[in-house]
């Protein structure tokens, strides 16, 4: 959206020299040439046209469209800044014979704008669906419901991500330990050993919940117990932090190298910290409708805007970091539901484009 205003302004002034900067040998105003008024046409977003939804021109503080992984109402849902649901999955007919969706705790478009890729925590299966107006799950992981630390099994995983690589990176919980696997479901590269849990990194890690891909190929993990480790691509330590609650959760770097955390706790709390581990803003109202509760994710918007999902209140909200104030909410504060403007326990959220 941002490219097409330079653009749409460029050709406004070219068209107003064109008509103001002189007349004809007889008098009449030029004229531009059909190369002059033709205009570039605008740039189409890969993820908006697979799923044959409309560019966004909203100064809502929402800049674009939110995929909500609503997992209690086992469903992944696209709502615009209106409020309106207009992408879901599944719906009937979108699972093959022996498909189930239970529970998908968190979801992320693919590094190749061709996917989604979800975690069903609680079931233990990873699932790769379609980016597209009719999409189908292409690619699975785990065992439905069956905790396993063997090739094949994951014990409630978490934060899955499809690389720019091919491969899947995720934060296996109870194994405690951060996987990458290829397509053809082998493990290709671990942190952390299943069943040393103890926060030793980068030999041990104890519970790791969140396992955010960096720009420059590392990863930045998080650990129940109260650190958030980053990791170069070599799987090198580069630091460790204490975070300011026991439960944080899902940490994400900062362009200035701060890291934004949410802490799992209730009321729930979001923090950004320093790499030295100092905290430098928060987000954290102990009462009244402003007050998280359990908030299991937040996220920096391209607007300045934090988005975050407020699980236990059953909402996902947007908070001006300036006013420290929600002013944008999909789903209803303490009433869950699965109607239109509802949701039930949501755990994950991702800003499309």
């Amino acid at each position: 959206m941002t490219a097409r205003a330079p653009l749409a302004i460029l050709g406004a002034f070219a068209l107003a020299i064109a008509g103001c900067g002189g007349s004809s040998r007889h008098g009449h105003a030029q004229h531009p040439s059909r190369a002059q008024a033709r205009k570039p046409p605008a740039p189409v977003d890969p993820v908006l046209a697979r799923l044959g939804l409309p560019p966004l021109h909203d100064a809502s503080p929402l800049p674009g469209y939110l995929m909500i992984a609503d997992r209690d109402n086992n469903r992944l849902i696209i709502v615009n800044p209106s409020h309106q649901i207009v992408w879901r999955f599944p719906t009937p007919g979108e699972l093959g014979p022996g498909q189930q969706f239970a529970g998908p705790d968190d979801a992320f478009v693919s590094a190749d704008h061709r996917s989604i890729i979800t975690n069903e925590e609680f079931s233990d299966t990873i699932a790769v669906v379609s980016l597209s107006s009719r999409p189908r799950i292409t690619w699975e992981y785990g065992h439905q419901g069956v905790q396993g630390s063997s090739p094949g099994y994951l014990a409630h995983p978490d934060d899955a991500y499809l690389l720019r690589n091919g491969q899947i990176q995720v934060a296996d919980i109870i194994n405690c330990r951060v996987l990458w696997l290829n397509r053809a479901k082998r493990i290709v590269r671990a942190i952390g050993t299943a069943g040393d849990c103890v926060h030793d990194p980068p030999h041990a890690l104890l519970q790791p919940n969140g396992d955010t891909p960096l720009p420059d190929g590392g990863v930045l993990v998080t650990e129940i117990g109260g650190w958030a480790d980053r990791f170069t691509g070599t799987g090198r330590l580069l630091w460790s932090i204490k975070t300011p609650t026991d439960y944080p959760s899902d940490a994400q770097p900062l362009p200035d190298g701060n890291v934004l955390v949410a802490g799992y706790n209730s009321p729930g709390r979001i923090d950004v910290i320093t790499p030295s581990g100092r905290i430098v803003w928060t987000y954290g109202p102990q009462s009244g409708p402003g007050e998280l509760d359990q908030p299991s994710l937040a996220v920096r918007m391209p607007n300045g805007m934090i988005a975050a999902t407020d699980d236990f209140n059953q909402r996902v909200v947007v908070i001006d970091p300036n006013r420290k104030r929600i002013v944008w909410q999909y789903g209803h504060r303490g009433a869950p539901g699965i109607a239109s403007g509802y949701l039930q326990k949501p755990d994950g959220l991702d800003l499309l484009p």
